[in-house]
């Protein structure tokens, strides 16, 4: 096997057993700095061992074997093991391959007990850690993601990422966070967090922040999945519902965002005849269901304006006067400078480019979407509806400058030059 193929073998296994190997390589060592390291040592000697040996039946398998055998090494190795072990080592039944018996409750519950992915999640999402260290953590540990596409995702440095990484994994290690899916009284206080990153798993995967491909089709896949699990674990919790609704309606339109040439396309654009109808009839469903009760949560009400978009025979028929006060809504509960940029773009369709550019303006000031590059793109965007076409070029260069993720780059840059 030549190099380079052994490269593309190892980029697949990547995007595919990631989230396994480091499951099972911390199912063997409870360290969650060792786990990443010989995880990614693992995908390094696989490199070459492939190109000399052809790639292994089993990938996955080999990859956690050889993750094992390196993180035992490591502790070996290391001058402060036998305190690692009193730290970090869980009692015994927590390192079986399953878990310890309990009641049972529904067979759902055992399911989801035995995900990995989910026991990652929600051991990232303990209440101990911040916010923004859950959604990073999780991102780094079930999407393998780089520091860098972390950082540009919260918008922050990749120096600050980094330090918010480790202390996040320092953290888990002296509270001595299970590595388990909590039941009872416990999940709740980790239910919002565990949605708000299955979200952002989403929304990596349906535009990926950097690379040369718009959609990366195994973590949308794997969002899904992940929300129907959750929906399944607690089918009468709404926000669940609606994180369900808003994952598959975005999905939805997955095989209409790109032309014949690769060239992304603008929901006006796109061809609705190839939109996944029964995704949206699903989410439609998920919507009616999970919004009778007062007052709809963030998720709800995301699905609902997605579906205004979806559900309209036309771009020309969309109801923007609904969209807009679901969006006064959304701010009412969930304040964001992002859903406020969403709203002007939603008003200028009914009170004019003036009106929303003057909001998207006072967004610009106020330096919160400094880093985030569909500010100048919407920018551009109600310049052009007005006519200032030179000033419109410099908020698209602006754009340009900000985006990483190529066929978005390629999109903004055909309009900079006017193609």
């Amino acid at each position: 096997m030549t190099e380079d193929e052994a490269r593309l073998a190892v980029a697949d296994a990547h995007r595919s057993e990631w989230t396994r190997v480091v499951a099972a390589t911390l199912r063997a060592v409870r360290d969650l700095d060792v786990a990443e390291e010989a995880v990614q040592d693992a995908f390094t000697e696989a490199l070459t061992s492939w190109v000399r040996d052809g790639v292994p039946k089993n990938p996955g398998a080999w990859l956690t074997t050889a993750a094992k055998r390196r993180a035992i090494d490591l502790i070996r190795r290391a001058t402060t093991y036998r305190a690692k072990v009193q730290l970090l080592v869980e009692p015994d039944s927590f390192l079986d391959e399953d878990p310890p018996e309990m009641p049972r409750k529904v067979q759902v519950e055992k399911e989801l007990v035995g995900d990995d992915t989910l026991r990652l999640i929600f051991m990232c999402c303990h209440p101990s850690l911040s916010a923004d260290a859950q959604m990073a953590l999780t991102l780094r540990l079930v999407c393998g993601m780089d520091t860098v596409d972390i950082a540009r995702c919260f918008l922050v440095s990749q120096t600050t990422m980094a330090a918010r990484l480790t202390r996040a994994k320092k953290k888990i290690a002296i509270a001595r966070i299970p590595f388990i899916v909590p039941r009872g009284p416990d999940v709740p206080a980790r239910l919002d967090a565990v949605l708000g990153v299955i979200y952002l798993l989403f929304t990596m995967g349906h535009t990926a922040p950097s690379g040369e491909t718009l959609v990366r089709n195994e973590v949308v896949v794997e969002a899904i999945r992940l929300a129907r699990l959750l929906h399944e674990m607690a089918p009468s919790e709404r926000e669940v519902a609606g994180l369900l609704a808003l994952v598959l309606v975005n999905d939805a339109r997955r095989e209409s965002r790109l032309d014949v040439d690769g060239r992304a396309l603008r929901i006006s654009e796109q061809d609705r005849s190839l939109w996944d109808h029964e995704k949206i009839y699903e989410a439609s469903g998920l919507v009616a269901t999970s919004g009778r009760a007062e007052p709809p949560g963030r998720y709800c009400l995301q699905a609902g304006i997605a579906l205004l978009h979806t559900t309209a025979p036309t771009y020309a028929d969309v109801d923007w006067s609904k969209i807009v006060r679901l969006y006064d809504e959304l701010l009412r509960i969930w304040p964001s400078p992002v859903v406020e940029l969403n709203r002007a773009v939603a008003l200028s369709n009914i009170s004019g480019s003036e009106v929303a550019l003057e909001v998207i303006e006072s967004l610009e000031s106020d330096g919160r979407l400094d880093r985030y590059h569909y500010l100048p793109a919407a920018k551009a965007y109600l310049l052009d509806q007005l006519g200032r076409g030179e000033e419109a070029e410099t908020a698209r260069a602006r754009a340009y400058e900000l985006a990483d993720n190529e066929i978005e780059r390629k999109f903004i840059s055909e309009r900079v030059h006017g193609s």
